[in-house]
């Protein structure tokens, strides 16, 4: 059964400029500190990265996954779903974007995992809230 977390913030910046942020997936190591490098290896007829390879720190480990993009909803929400992966049987999120008004964007981060091995809750909920922490670098990048 796949772990479930999500959080929503309020970022002081304009949708363009989030969405601009999340959909420049190579940046990612600058400001979601556990992701350690990221490779596209496709991208839309737009330029759009589409299948992505991430080397990520999980666990006390590293792990490696591949992701897929989905633009369907553009702009309003970038999601993805897991391709292939190490210790990952599943990965599903979306970051969705509304604008809040005075500027400001509201962020909804949702994501969905399903590890290979079991966890004791204790070092789940941990690793939730360092996921979840991702969303605070991109507040910090869109508001610097």
């Amino acid at each position: 059964m796949a772990d479930r977390a999500s959080e929503t913030i309020s970022i002081q910046a304009s949708p363009e400029r989030v969405w601009e942020i999340a959909t420049d997936v190579a940046s990612y190591p600058t400001w979601a500190h556990d992701v350690k490098s990221v490779e596209v290896r496709s991208t839309d007829d737009q330029g759009r990265p589409v299948d992505v390879e991430f080397r990520a720190s999980a666990l006390g480990r590293t792990t490696h996954y591949t992701l897929r993009y989905d633009y369907s909803e553009a702009p309003n929400k970038l999601s993805w779903s897991m391709v292939s992966g190490d210790i990952q049987r599943s990965i599903d999120g979306a970051y969705s974007l509304s604008p809040s008004g005075e500027g400001s964007t509201d962020v909804r981060y949702e994501l969905s995992i399903e590890l290979a091995v079991p966890m004791p809750g204790f070092v789940k909920r941990r690793a939730e809230r360092r996921i979840l922490n991702a969303v605070h670098g991109m507040k910090s990048l869109a508001e610097g």
